[in-house]
């Protein structure tokens, strides 16, 4: 090598340093890999479109207090819930208590209703309830998704706003039923745009699913203002 010519070694420098990169090259595929986001399950999630009344999640924040202001006097009137019509009704844990998600009634376990408005000072009020058709004893914790939606089960009006309240595990032994408030001003009064709704899309906390229940009540705040609609967290039995 030392008696080589200078055009003889920078020969065999370039040769080497390109068997060094291609070395390099090699190692870098095989050690360096995107990884796909995933899931807490596992899988990856693709974007999905949120469907009417679905429920959110139990993190999501609750309306503000100037949103609560018109459902407000409403809501003070409230208590734990009363009996069912047929003397049965839920058992509420303390606030907080949040149920196993083994003792969770799922949507085909429950049967949906809407209960007889209370109106005062220009506002509806209507219990949402849901009743335990099962064979078995389940719970609800938190607040229910809701939505009014057309005949062709496109949605009407923004997703509805949550009241503040603590939340509380409803046990519901077969039979038994767990309310929740659906207050919205009345827009005749409130001047706010409106529509008929053919239904209210209710789904159950932490379910996917959705019950269907036919709306008679006449219109609904869908725009404008005065048009926030409420929701608050389930209580034991059928009306405040």
């Amino acid at each position: 090598m030392a008696n080589s010519s200078p055009s003889a070694r920078r020969g065999a420098l370039i040769a080497g340093s390109v068997a060094v990169l291609g070395l390099l090259t090699a190692c870098g595929g095989q050690g360096v890999r995107a990884e796909p986001v995933k899931t807490e399950s596992g899988t990856a999630a693709p974007a999905t479109e949120r469907s009417p009344g679905a429920s959110p999640p139990a993190s999501a924040a609750t309306a503000t207090p100037s949103d609560q202001a018109s459902a407000s006097a409403h809501e003070s009137q409230r208590g734990d819930g009363t009996k069912d019509d047929d003397g049965t009704q839920g058992d509420a844990t303390k606030p907080g208590a949040r149920p196993a998600a083994s003792s969770r009634c799922h949507t085909s376990e429950l049967r949906a209703s809407v209960g007889r408005n209370d109106p005062g000072a220009g506002q509806e009020n209507f219990p949402v309830v849901l009743t335990n058709k099962s064979a078995r004893t389940c719970t609800v914790h938190g607040y229910p998704g809701a939505a009014f939606v057309d005949a062709s089960g496109r949605q009407l009006g923004p997703d509805p706003k949550r009241s503040s309240g603590s939340a509380v595990t409803v046990t519901l032994r077969p039979g038994a039923s767990a309310w929740a408030g659906l207050t919205f001003s009345n827009p005749e009064i409130s001047g706010a745009s409106k529509a008929r709704p053919a239904a209210l899309v209710v789904t159950p906390p932490d379910e996917r699913d959705a019950l269907r229940v036919a709306w008679s009540a006449g219109a609904v705040p869908v725009g404008g203002n005065s048009s926030s609609v409420f929701l608050s967290v389930f209580r034991p039995g059928t009306q405040p």
